[in-house]
């Protein structure tokens, strides 16, 4: 099976804040070892590689950059070699929320691509709704939390806004008008929900054929490991309305780096040996085993295979990866280049069940 060949880092000094091409803004800064090999030349392979992202009207790498440590454990100059290696690979889209890192992920964001002159190389989306200073879809609140985001963020305009709905009920009606006030003076291009109900979608949908924006993109926590965030009736609503889903924490730590447990942390877990083998930790490990094993035969890691199980339901566009550094990324990337088999994806199910 076939992989991205992406290519190494060149090195150089540190990039103006000018407009330059996205190949060329990710390249700085960290001397050539002598026996590196020699830096690619002209775009990324990754860079033609798009998807649309629904009905949005943009295309994008199908694999986007979370930043959610960047802030956090990932520091600026983390923050920013991570970010110029997925640009180097092909990437476009890159995902923050408010809530994160108190906003510091935004202004990491932000720092970047005004530092990189990326801006209009990015498809920009960002959550907002759970920052403790505007918190919620009211009104006044999701005003306030876009002009915030805006500012820390640096840019003019979100490409895609996600609206957390995790907060206290707020009419959907009134959440719609406050959006279509947003995107027509500018603000926002494209709009999206983040745990919204089924119900809720279907109400959007109803008030949109009265002259309200659509949610085009739906956000759900989804990966092989954890499934109940599009499950149901929420699945079936996103694929009867063709709103294009990303699916956040993709990759699950404790499935792709799980080891059977021992009798000790059985115990430390209170889970029984005799209920070892219904347990969700017994689950957890099949999947693990199986996902390396598939990795096993194509070259590449556990999880990358995730990563490519995800692209082939057919509802799922592109996964949102949290990566917290560029070798973190690059073993994900690569399954945007995998393409698995009937009898791998039957293997991976068996293990799941």
């Amino acid at each position: 099976m076939s992989n991205l060949n992406v290519g190494q880092q060149t090195s150089s000094s540190p990039v103006p804040a000018t407009r330059r091409s996205a190949r060329e803004a990710a390249t700085h800064a960290l001397p050539t070892h002598p026996s590196a090999p020699i830096p690619v030349q002209g775009p990324a392979v990754g860079s033609g590689i798009r998807v649309p992202l629904g009905e949005t009207g943009f295309d994008i790498f199908p694999l986007i950059l979370g930043g959610r440590a960047f802030g956090g454990p990932v520091a600026q100059h983390g923050a920013d070699q991570t970010m110029d290696a997925y640009v180097s690979r092909g990437g476009n889209a890159v995902y923050v929320a408010d809530s994160w890192n108190g906003g510091r992920s935004e202004q990491a964001v932000g720092q970047w691509l005004s530092t990189r002159g990326l801006r209009d190389d990015i498809v920009l989306a960002a959550r907002v709704g759970g920052h403790p200073d505007n918190r919620g879809l009211g009104p006044v609140n999701l005003v306030r939390s876009v002009e915030a985001s805006l500012t820390r963020l640096g840019t003019d305009r979100i490409d895609v806004l996600y609206l957390d709905g995790t907060g206290e009920p707020v009419p959907v009606d009134d959440t719609l008008a406050t959006a279509e006030w947003l995107i027509g003076s500018g603000k926002v291009r494209a709009l999206a929900a983040y745990r919204f109900s089924a119900e809720q979608l279907v109400e959007a949908r109803i008030l949109a054929s009265a002259g309200y924006p659509r949610f085009t993109v739906l956000d759900a926590p989804y990966s092989v490991l954890r499934r109940s965030g599009l499950d149901g009736d929420l699945r079936l609503v996103a694929g009867a309305q063709g709103i294009a889903v990303t699916a956040s924490h993709p990759v699950e730590r404790s499935l792709i780096a799980a080891d059977a447990p021992s009798a000790a942390q059985l115990v430390a877990r209170a889970v029984r040996p005799s209920q070892w083998s219904q347990s969700p930790q017994r689950r957890a490990v099949r999947l693990q085993r199986a996902l390396t094993s598939v990795g096993a035969a194509l070259g590449v890691s556990g999880s990358a295979v995730a990563v490519a199980w995800l692209l082939a339901q057919r509802i799922i566009v592109a996964p949102i990866v949290d990566a917290a550094g560029p070798q973190q990324l690059d073993e994900v990337v690569q399954g945007v280049g995998v393409h698995l088999s009937r009898a791998q994806l039957a293997e991976i199910a068996r293990a799941a069940e």
